[in-house]
């Protein structure tokens, strides 16, 4: 018996997309590993377009929707079960997420006796539409239209199969009326648009007793934080899937396709259409390049950004300019054991994080503004002759050494581990040659005591305005400049992204977008203190003196 080929990679490098239609025969895809098989036919055979000049016309999947729906209910490897019990689908509009959501709910419909199939809005007039799309969809199937002979009765609110009693209901985001619902599958359409997590904790919550259940999020991108600066659900969704893809969290039973454009690419531009495709799998097929051109001409830039392109916009201000951190990487570059670095961690007891970056001093930079042969150049002038003279030189480099985050589901009296936070830090004192250990004595002054009486070289550094505004000016202008390199840690990304600048006194620092924000930055901020330590002259302990007894 031949053996069956295994099923194409959880999280593939290249997302797939185009015109092409869907042809299991030619794809990795098979009934032996994914039940999206028999959800495809059922799409391709009885639903119908409800819309536009093809309107009637029986649904023809192309192959990036397929493996859509293929990878939603991907089996577990060598089992009946399904991979996935919750699952985030981003991607733009137009891209036909109203046929796949409605084909899901029709598949759940059938999934199992019993079912229980949802889709929730943000509010009831979306719930309504949604329903309706749905509800057109079996209308105008034979095979599935009860009054024609088919197997689903429509009604004024829902949608049953009499055969095995399952039901269809769209709901609206009023979370407390949902209690007691017992889900088997969930369609979130534009979570983004939730007001808050209420809604998807309690359809998460109500499928314990289910075999199969499966949550799914469809969506376009939106804001990052609600109104009381906490992240949107969405936001936290699609961080929660990043960091699963990137191998930050091991997470079975969560699955993910993020459409979304590079915006942080060098030269990146929101109304240049070679990058539309990035984040449009339909682009250049049902989705036309002129009319989107047309739309872009009429959204602002943060809406077309947000639902054409899939960039997240925040009304904060910004630190780092898109794409600037991502220029400095240099992934191939290593901190060698033995190397003079400069240890700095910043972190909380038992609400932020706590991290410890190693930053490895560059060359001393060459281009002293003050020198008089400088002092007739211009400000821009001036950053072009230091970029010139600096950039043959060995930047200073920058990696984690370690993180401890608090966990989503800690309990209530964690706390972050200083036992283990200082045993790194030896361990960091015995593989490199550690310059300074840059820390706040503020927040951490047991540590800072303990590892100076061992002698170690613990260095002052408060976290006040007179120290972290130039130090924050420094990582600005390395940043800007390209004067820093870094190894491309995600954790370290994720925290600079996360940061945005206020005025202090005597100039700007970053912070949190607000004091309540779960998005960290203390990566970021030891970072800083890192990189303003490695640019300086090293801190000597003081030489003892000696006195004569005649000078006294």
């Amino acid at each position: 018996m031949a053996r069956r080929a295994a099923a194409p990679p959880r999280f593939p490098r290249q997302l797939p997309r185009g015109p092409d239609l869907w042809d299991p025969s030619m794809s990795r895809w098979n009934e032996g590993n994914t039940d999206g098989i028999f959800a495809c036919e059922l799409i391709e055979s009885y639903l119908r377009l409800t819309k536009g000049v093809q309107r009637g016309q029986l649904v023809r999947l192309r192959a990036w929707q397929a493996d859509v729906i293929c990878d939603i209910l991907r089996l577990v490897p060598g089992s009946r079960l399904r991979q996935y019990w919750t699952y985030l689908l981003l991607v733009p509009r137009k891209n036909s997420k109203s046929l796949l959501g409605a084909g899901l709910a029709i598949d759940g419909i059938l999934d199992e006796p019993g079912a229980e199939v949802y889709s929730c809005a943000a509010d009831k007039d979306q719930a309504k539409l949604i329903f309706g799309e749905v509800k057109s969809a079996v209308e105008m199937s034979p095979e599935l239209d009860a009054k024609q002979g088919g197997l689903l009765k429509c009604y004024r609110d829902a949608i049953e199969y009499p055969a095995t009693g399952s039901v269809y209901r769209a709901l609206s985001s009023e979370a407390f009326t949902k209690e007691g619902l017992n889900p088997s599958r969930v369609l979130f359409d534009e979570l983004h648009a939730q007001p808050n997590s209420e809604l998807w904790d309690v359809m998460n919550q109500g499928s314990d007793t289910r075999a199969q259940p499966l949550i799914v999020g469809i969506s376009t991108f939106g804001k990052k934080t609600q109104a009381d600066g906490q992240d949107t659900i969405c936001y936290q969704q699609y961080q929660y899937a990043k960091k699963i893809i990137k191998g930050e969290v091991d997470d079975p039973r969560y699955g993910a396709r993020i459409y979304e454009t590079n915006d942080r690419a060098r030269g990146f531009r929101y109304l240049d259409q070679r990058v539309w495709q990035q984040a449009n799998p339909a682009y250049g097929d049902f989705l036309d390049g002129e009319k989107m051109a047309a739309v872009s001409r009429k959204l602002s830039e943060p809406d077309f950004k947000t639902k054409r392109l899939n960039v997240w916009v925040t009304a904060a201000k910004v630190w780092l300019p898109e794409g600037a951190w991502e220029r400095c990487e240099d992934s191939e570059q290593e901190i060698p054991d033995g190397e003079e670095v400069v240890l700095s961690f910043d972190g909380s007891y038992n609400n932020d994080a706590t991290g410890i970056i190693v930053t490895r001093p560059g060359e001393p930079l060459v281009f002293d503004p003050e020198a008089p042969e400088n002092a007739d150049l211009d400000e821009d002038e001036r950053a072009v002759k230091a970029a010139e003279l600096n950039a043959g030189l060995r930047r200073p480099h920058q990696d984690v050494v370690q993180l401890w985050e608090r966990p989503e589901k800690a309990p209530p009296d964690w706390v972050v581990p200083i036992l283990e936070v200082e045993d790194a830090l030896r361990a960091a004192c015995r593989r490199w040659q550690v310059r300074e250990i840059a820390v706040d004595p503020a927040r951490w002054a047991r540590t800072y005591q303990i590892l100076e009486a061992e002698g170690l070289p613990v260095v002052d550094f408060p976290q006040s305005p007179a120290r972290m505004v130039p130090a924050t000016n420094r990582f600005f202008e390395a940043v800007m400049n390209g004067w820093v390199t870094h190894s491309g840690d995600p954790r370290l990304a994720r925290h600079l992204a996360n940061a945005v600048v206020k005025p202090s006194t005597g100039g700007f620092m970053i912070y949190k977008e607000s004091k309540g924000s779960p998005r960290k930055i203390d990566l970021a901020v030891a970072a800083i203190m890192g990189l303003h330590r490695a640019c300086a002259p090293p801190s000597k302990k003081p030489t003892p003196r000696f006195f004569n007894w005649a000078d006294l």
